[in-house]
């Protein structure tokens, strides 16, 4: 077993026992996309409008890349509306968009993202839409350049679907929604 761990983190040129962290605690493609990623990951970017803006880091360091509007909209109060950036994007295989608020909308306005995370899957390759909605007590006006969320690119785990007659017990149980109590300890 250490033979198979020491093998798989050979074949991505380090050694878990230089990073002082036991071998088991991490999978070697994990670490490998984490330590590689400035040179593997590219966002390729199809602007589908001249004036539209590509999706930008404001700062170094940012996990998300703010998304523009390419167009005028009003939402109204407690309305939802599908708003364009413009552009069509191809994320690195592997990989998903996922379209997130910005909080500065949310906290001074009161304007989300509706469906957050928003996905956009490795095969899409349509116009990006955000679908924001108004929460705040009059409308909202996005004006074109605008920006109106960021967008993170995660890696995606795949899974088998196993059909089972039972699953294994656990602490929890079926418990959910609210189960854990409100934490005022009441």
């Amino acid at each position: 077993e250490d033979r198979a761990e020491d093998t798989a983190w050979r074949r991505i040129g380090i050694s878990h026992s230089s990073l002082d962290i036991p071998a088991w605690m991490f999978w070697p493609e994990r670490v490998e996309y984490c330590l590689h990623r400035e040179q593997f990951m590219i966002l390729r970017v199809k602007k589908l409008s001249d004036d539209a803006v590509l999706p930008e880091y404001a700062h170094p360091g940012d996990a998300g890349l703010d998304l523009f509007a390419n167009g005028d909209a009003e939402i109204g109060t407690g309305e939802s509306a599908k708003i364009g950036t413009g552009i069509a994007i191809q994320v690195p295989a592997g990989t998903e968009a996922q379209i997130r608020p910005r909080s500065g909308l949310a906290l001074k306005h009161a304007v989300t993202v509706l469906n957050t995370p928003g996905t956009i899957d490795e095969g899409y390759r349509g116009e990006v839409g955000v679908i924001l909605i108004n929460h705040g007590r009059g409308p909202f006006r996005v004006e074109k350049g605008m920006k109106i969320a960021q967008m993170v690119i995660e890696p995606v785990t795949r899974v088998d679907v196993e059909e089972v007659a039972e699953l294994s017990d656990s602490a929890r149980g079926a418990g959910g929604f609210g189960s854990t109590g409100d934490g005022l300890g009441k």
